[in-house]
């Protein structure tokens, strides 16, 4: 048996009381009956349109593919859905570059498609979240045309700037050193206006101008405009970009200095973004976003509209999208702290560090959230190991709060090898055929596998807008479906246990027993559920029930395919034995 006294690792993080994350709460809050409160202890899930299921045969996803899954969703035990962009778009940053933000993308589908998918996701209690992308917007939108012909109305409509001027030479140049996260330059001349505009992403995206109260009306009637089509709340797409630093009074603006992060001075990552990231305006825009949420629902009623913000900021400014005290903001501000600190190396008293710093940097009367993947990362099993599919889910779906599922993670979808000849992705295009690979996000799009029938069940016609899994025939949901010990069948139990015994709000104690991180949730309904994690190297043995004052004799609820251990058996507490990449869910007898 591990030496539980002996470790200076346990020794220093031992006895942690105690986040008592929530009032503890009646189970009944988390299903989908109090429209206030829908959201907490959710599951949420992410679509990739694109990639999801391909209705028409085109080799593209769309909209009534989304439609002909959604008791899947249903069936999983999801809460709400989030679809990544779906409006109309010249589909250069594939769909993040949009050209009307009232419109559906035609090869999705159409606005009576997506009334349909509205009308089903409310028949089933799965709330539908959608991609909101404020920023910028595509070069062909209406705004930016009329911008840049100086149109009554829209001349401050985007970030705009003369540049500067060599006295001597005559030449211009950007008005600042400032990267865009695509590569170069963040600035783009335009001829016929004579001017510089800001774009932080691709060229073809131009930033909007936010110190103009037309930009921030005119996004407050997009978001009215999708509440009444039935959305029940709004992912925010890369919102510390939404404001830089403004010019000073001869309108220059300051370079960003190094960052010692990286030696290439065309990537982002070379410079310190703190002109043109985390401005303290844009908590302003959020707060007033949830005012604008929560007016909707005092005067429509139905469920509670939410925010989820994308920020992959440090901890203190994640936090302060919740609010300010005074004012409410984002209900989920994402939570990258866990997914960009953790590798293959990292420890078990890492991923409790982190996970215990998070939660207890949450507001009191706020929700933690927990999310490992998404369409901009290498997909877990891949990223993080194949091994430890269930030990990730266990642990996203065992924690306080919300948890946040990127479609195909339940399966254990793996990144598909993209070749450079059918990269697709602007991030790695940028780039060249030697080093794209490290900057594509083309490997975690590819299409989901359904079954292994052709094109893994994504489409039944001749193409596939990226290239299918060569692991399709034993890596998806029908074969996953009738083998009791799968990641999917592991997932939906997951999800089942944290519905009905409202884990969300449960209280949170742990302990590490060298390299396994163990953790009691409980509350005044439930009976213990002791879960515990190898992210070791080896088999180990330790002691849970004396550790959690629980009975030797404890009941398996789920375990890692991985393991010996089945859904039921009756172990013994004492001496539990796990063996390495594995975790276990467990509860008294």
């Amino acid at each position: 048996m591990y030496n539980v006294e002996s470790s200076a690792i346990v020794n220093m993080y031992a006895k942690t009381i105690l986040f008592v994350f929530a009032t503890l709460l009646p189970a009944t809050i988390f299903g989908q009956s109090d429209a206030e409160t829908w959201f907490k202890g959710g599951n949420f899930y992410q679509i990739y349109p694109r990639s999801f299921k391909d209705d028409n045969n085109d080799g593209i996803g769309d909209l009534k593919g989304i439609i002909s899954k959604l008791e899947y969703l249903k069936d999983i035990g999801i809460d709400g859905v989030w679809l990544s962009p779906i409006y109309q778009s010249p589909m250069v940053d594939f769909g993040y570059d949009i050209s009307d933000f009232t419109q559906i993308q035609p090869e999705y589908g159409t606005l009576e498609d997506f009334e349909e998918l509205a009308e089903n996701c409310k028949r089933l209690g799965v709330r539908l979240i959608l991609d909101f992308v404020p920023n910028h917007t595509s070069d062909q939108h209406e705004w930016f045309i009329k911008s840049v012909n100086k149109e009554e109305g829209y001349e401050n409509f985007y970030v705009w700037h003369p540049g500067k001027v060599n006295e001597t030479t005559g030449e211009r140049s950007p008005p600042s050193n400032w990267l865009s996260a695509f590569r170069y330059s963040a600035w783009e001349w335009n001829e016929k206006r004579q001017e510089y505009y800001l774009h932080q992403f691709a060229i073809q995206q131009p930033d909007l101008n936010y110190r103009n109260p037309e930009v921030l009306k005119k996004m407050n009637e997009v978001l009215i405009y999708w509440l009444e089509k039935g959305v029940s709340g709004f992912r925010i797409d890369t919102i510390p970009s939404l404001y830089e630093v403004a010019p000073d009074e001869n309108g220059n603006l300051p370079d960003e200095l190094p960052s010692g992060k990286c030696d290439d001075p065309d990537a982002s990552c070379y410079l310190k973004h703190i002109y043109t990231y985390d401005q303290d305006e844009t908590y302003d825009v959020v707060y007033e976003w949830r005012e604008l949420l929560n007016k909707f629902h005092a005067d429509n009623g139905g469920d509670q509209p939410i925010l989820m913000t994308e920020a992959y900021s440090d901890l203190n400014h994640i936090v302060r999208y919740y609010g300010n005290g005074q004012r409410n903001g984002s209900q989920i501000p994402f939570n990258f702290h866990l997914l960009a600190k953790v590798n293959r190396n990292s420890k078990a008293a890492d991923y409790k560090k982190l996970i215990e710093e998070f939660l207890q940097a949450v507001p009191s009367d706020c929700e933690a959230n927990w999310v490992l993947g998404n369409h901009d990362q290498k997909r877990v099993a891949s990223r993080l190991g194949e091994k430890r599919v269930d030990l990730y889910n266990i642990l996203l779906k065992t924690l306080p709060g919300i948890s946040i599922t990127y479609a195909g993670e339940e399966i254990g979808m793996t990144d598909v090898i993209i070749s450079w000849e059918d990269s697709v992705d602007p991030q790695a295009l940028n780039t060249n055929e030697t080093t794209y690979y490290a900057f594509s996000r083309d490997p975690a799009r590819t299409p989901f596998q359904w079954d292994e029938s052709k094109n893994a069940g994504f489409n039944r016609g001749n193409k596939t807008w990226l290239p299918i899994s060569t692991n399709y025939k034993c890596v998806n949901v029908r074969t996953e479906s009738t083998q009791p010990k799968s990641h999917l069948n592991v997932y939906k139990r997951l999800i089942k246990l944290r519905k009905e015994a409202g884990l969300g709000a449960a209280s949170y104690e742990s302990e590490l027993f060298g390299e396994i991180y163990t953790y009691k949730r409980q509350n005044d309904s439930l009976k213990p559920i002791i879960v515990a994690l190898n992210f070791g190297n080896s088999w180990t043995t330790i002691d849970v029930s004396a550790r959690y004052g629980v009975s030797e004799s404890l009941k398996v609820v789920t375990a890692s395919t991985e393991s010996q251990y089945e859904e039921g058996q009756i172990i013994n507490g004492t001496r539990l034995t796990l063996p390495n990449d594995v975790g276990i869910v467990l509860t008294t007898v």
